[in-house]
C-alpha cells in the first residue's frame, strides 16, 4: 500500500477546519500541519497535537508537505500560492483564485514557469448535480441553449455583518457568493462573452452591495439573467436548494433553469421538461426526473487533489480556468459602476 499524502492547511477558520475534518476522514491523506498566526488556530493545532506555524513559509520549509490547502483570506491567496509554486508544492486554493485578475495572471505565469499543479476550490464542479447539468447541456439533450436563469436569494443573519470587512467593498455577495454561481454557469453553459449589471445597497445601507441584477450573453448565443440578494427571506439559492451543506435547511426549489430548443432543466431539483411528441404550447409537457449520485463535493475535491499531486489526474479547475470566473465577476462590478456592457475579455486585457 502506498503512503498517504501529507496535506497541510493554511488558514484555520471555518473552511480551513472543514478541510481538516475532511483530511482526518480521508483514506488518501493525513494532516501535515497548520499555518495560521491567530491564537485560536495555535490552540486548535496544539489540542490536536498537529504541527503549527504562524507563517505558511515556515510550514512549507519545516514540514515539507506533499500539498497545501490555502484557506486564508482572499487577499493572501496570491502570495501563498506563489510561495507554493516556488517551493514546488502543489496547492488547492480556495475560491477566488486571487483577489484580482491582475494577480491571477501573475500566478498563472508562475504556474506555467514552474510546472507545479494548482487546483482551485470551486468545489461545486465536483458535485454530481452540476456534472449532470453540464452533461444535459453539452450533449444536446436540451437542444440549442437559448435562455438561462440564475437565482441567489436569501437572508444573511444580522450578526454576519459584525465583521467589518463584510460591510465594505469586496465583502458583498458578488465576490463572496455569486462567484460560485458564475463558475457553475461557466462550467455548464460555456464562456460568458458580455455582462450588464445593476447593484444596490438600499436594504442595509452599507458601502457594499446587498442586491444585484445581471444580464449575461454566453458565447454559445444563449442569454441569461441572474438575481442576487442577501437581504431577503427566500428559498432560491444553491445553499438552500442543493442539500450540499447540512447547515442550511434544504428547500425543494430550483435556483437555476437552463432552457433550450428541445427541453428545459431546473437545477438542483433536476426536472427535465420537454414535449413527448407534438411540439408547441398546446401540447402537454412531459416531466422527467434526473437522479445524480449523492457525493460530498468537498470530499471528492480532496480525493481529486491527492490524485493531482500524484500525477494521476489533471486539475478539474486550474488557476487559469478560475481566472476566467474571476474576470466575469470583475466585469459585473465594472458594468454596475459604469452602466456599460463589459466583456470578461476586456477585463483580462486591462490586467495584462
Amino acid at each position: 500500500m502506498s503512503a498517504k499524502m501529507r496535506i497541510a492547511v493554511a488558514g484555520a477558520g471555518l473552511i480551513g477546519r472543514r478541510h481538516v475534518e475532511l483530511i482526518d476522514a480521508s483514506p488518501d491523506c493525513v494532516l501535515a500541519g497548520i499555518a495560521d498566526p491567530s491564537p485560536n488556530a495555535k490552540e486548535f493545532a496544539q489540542a490536536r497535537k498537529t504541527p503549527w506555524h504562524a507563517d505558511h513559509r515556515a510550514l512549507l520549509a519545516d514540514e515539507k508537505p506533499d500539498g497545501l490547502i490555502i484557506a486564508s483570506p482572499n487577499a493572501l491567496h496570491f502570495q501563498m500560492a506563489l510561495d507554493c509554486a516556488e517551493a514546488r508544492v502543489p496547492a488547492l486554493i480556495e475560491k477566488p483564485v486571487t483577489d484580482t485578475v491582475a494577480a491571477a495572471r501573475r500566478l498563472c505565469a508562475a504556474v506555467r514557469r514552474t510546472g507545479v499543479p494548482m487546483l482551485v476550490g470551486h468545489h461545486r464542479r465536483h458535485n454530481p448535480i452540476i456534472k449532470a447539468a453540464r452533461e444535459a447541456v453539452t450533449s444536446g439533450k436540451l437542444g440549442q441553449l437559448t435562455a438561462v436563469v440564475g437565482l441567489w436569494l436569501l437572508k444573511k443573519p444580522d450578526d454576519y455583518f459584525d465583521v467589518a470587512w463584510r460591510r465594505e467593498h469586496g465583502g458583498g455577495p458578488l465576490l463572496i457568493n455569486l462567484i460560485h454561481d458564475i463558475d457553475n454557469l461557466r462550467f455548464v453553459c460555456g464562456e460568458i462573452a458580455e455582462v450588464q449589471a445593476l447593484t444596490s445597497n438600499k436594504a442595509r445601507g452599507f458601502a457594499v452591495e446587498d442586491t444585484a441584477a445581471l444580464l449575461l450573453r454566453f458565447e454559445c448565443g444563449a442569454l441569461g439573467t441572474v438575481a442576487v440578494s442577501d437581504a431577503t427571506p427566500a428559498p432560491w439559492s444553491w445553499e438552500l436548494t442543493s442539500g450540499e451543506n447540512p447547515a442550511y435547511p434544504k428547500q425543494d426549489q430550483p435556483c437555476y433553469i437552463f432552457s433550450g430548443t428541445v427541453g428545459s432543466l431546473s437545477v438542483p431539483n433536476m426536472e427535465l421538461w420537454s414535449y413527448a411528441q407534438q411540439s408547441g404550447w398546446y401540447a402537454p409537457l412531459a416531466r422527467e426526473s434526473i437522479a445524480p449520485a449523492a457525493v460530498d463535493p468537498l470530499a471528492e475535491q480532496l480525493r481529486h487533489f491527492c490524485a493531482v499531486i500524484a500525477g494521476r489526474e489533471q486539475p478539474l479547475i486550474s488557476a487559469e480556468d478560475a481566472m476566467g470566473t474571476l474576470a466575469v465577476v470583475e466585469a459585473v462590478s465594472e458594468a454596475a459602476r459604469t452602466g456599460q456592457k463589459i466583456s470578461p475579455g476586456h477585463i483580462m486585457e486591462q490586467a495584462a
